[in-house]
Formats: C-alpha cells, sequence, structure tokens
C-alpha cells in the first residue's frame, strides 16, 4: 500500500472533521463533557476517550462493510472490473456535494444529539467514549459522501484493509484533539480559532470539491470511454 494511498484517507478524515456539522458536533460535545469536570485533564481525557470512540467506529463500520463486501465472490470479482468505471460518477457527485450543488438538506442522525448532551452533563467523561462512537455514525452530506462515496472503494481498491478506516478515523479525531486543548488551556481563544477554521474549511471543501469533480472526468474518459489520455 503506497503512502499515496496512506495520505488520501487521512486527507479524508481531516476534511469530513473540519466539515461544519461534524466540528460543530465535536466542539459541542467536548465543551458539554468538559463543563462539568472542572479541570484541564479532565477536558483533555474527555477528548481522548471521544477521539477514540470515533475511531472505533469507522473503524467498525469500514472493515464490516468492505469485509461483507470481499466475501461475496461475484460481488468481489464485479468490483474489481467495474470499480474504476464507478469511481468516476461517484466522484463528481461527492464534488458536487462538497460544493453545496447537492444534499444540502439530508442528514442521518442514528441518535438524537440534545440526549447525548444531556447525558455527557451528566455522567462527564464516563460516556465520551460511547458519544463519540454515536456521533461518528450520525452523518451529514459532505461526511456520509466522502465516508461512503471515497474512503470506501479507496479501502476495496486496497483489499479491504483496516488501515485506511484507521487512518481516516485518526483524520478527523486530529482536530479534536487541537479543540480539547483550546478549551482546557485557551477557552477565549475557542471563538477565534472557530472562526479562522471556518473560513479555511469553505476554500478546502472547494477545493477539494473541484478535485474531486476533476479526478471524476478523467476516471470518465479513461475508464468509461476509454479515452486514452497523455
Amino acid at each position: 500500500m503506497s503512502w499515496l494511498v496512506i495520505g488520501s484517507a487521512l486527507w479524508l478524515g481531516l476534511l469530513t472533521a473540519v466539515s461544519p456539522c461534524p466540528l460543530a458536533t465535536n466542539i459541542a460535545a467536548i465543551s458539554f463533557i468538559g463543563r462539568q469536570l472542572g479541570s484541564a485533564r479532565g477536558v483533555l481525557l474527555s477528548g481522548l476517550l471521544y477521539t477514540a470512540g470515533r475511531v472505533l467506529a469507522y473503524v467498525g463500520l469500514g472493515i464490516g462493510i468492505a469485509a461483507g463486501i470481499m466475501v461475496s465472490d461475484v460481488l468481489s470479482r464485479w468490483l474489481q472490473q467495474y470499480l474504476n468505471e464507478i469511481l468516476g460518477p461517484v466522484l463528481i457527485l461527492l464534488g458536487m456535494v462538497l460544493l453545496g450543488m447537492l444534499g444540502n438538506g439530508m442528514s442521518l442522525n442514528l441518535i438524537g444529539h440534545e440526549k447525548l448532551h444531556r447525558q455527557a452533563e451528566k455522567h462527564g467523561a464516563g460516556l465520551a467514549l460511547p458519544i463519540g462512537f454515536l456521533f461518528a455514525l450520525s452523518f451529514c452530506p459532505v461526511s456520509a459522501g466522502l465516508f461512503f462515496g471515497a474512503l470506501i472503494p479507496l479501502t476495496l481498491k486496497n483489499g479491504g484493509s483496516f488501515l485506511l478506516p484507521l487512518i481516516y478515523g485518526i483524520g478527523t479525531a486530529l482536530p479534536v484533539i487541537a479543540f480539547s486543548f483550546l478549551i482546557a488551556f485557551g477557552g477565549e481563544y475557542l471563538g477565534k480559532a472557530f472562526n479562522c477554521l471556518t473560513v479555511i474549511e469553505r476554500w478546502v471543501r472547494r477545493g477539494a470539491g473541484i478535485l474531486f469533480i476533476a479526478v471524476g472526468i478523467y476516471y470518465c474518459l479513461v475508464h468509461i470511454y476509454q479515452i486514452k489520455l497523455g
């Protein structure tokens, strides 16, 4: 497995983490948990446990989907033959989602956030890991597109390894750890950091959307229409 593939999984995770919906959810969860603990150490512990929960969710979901597909000989052979052709349209659709052209009103919440917030306030760090796990399974259009539309095909193309979902999960966790430090040691800078990251995210998301559409068009031309480029 090349470093380019590993880097792509990490980049997809970072892109997921800084998207407005997951980022706001992560910060809110850590804030609610940390509010009850009254110590920087407790906030950092909550952030780490919450992060571990998210990583476990993505790894488990990724392995489950990949393994379920890989054990089916017919489906596995079909994907090996046609996956490159499928990727082109999928990447174009994903790029349109990132650019806000599709899916603005769709979301998938497996459990109510408000209910979890109340439980977090009551139990503190003890629920950080399961809350992280459950929040990871609450997909908005961007996170769903990046996970199901980009990471899962990338995982299947590389033998269904658990490594790529793991790297993706770590990528989604890095901003969470950074904001845990801000909450613990520099709460007054949190608003400024969030506003700055929001601006950066907007341009990163647009750039990624354009890139995905361009790569999708390339895949369509080469693998569907059999046009030799270069």
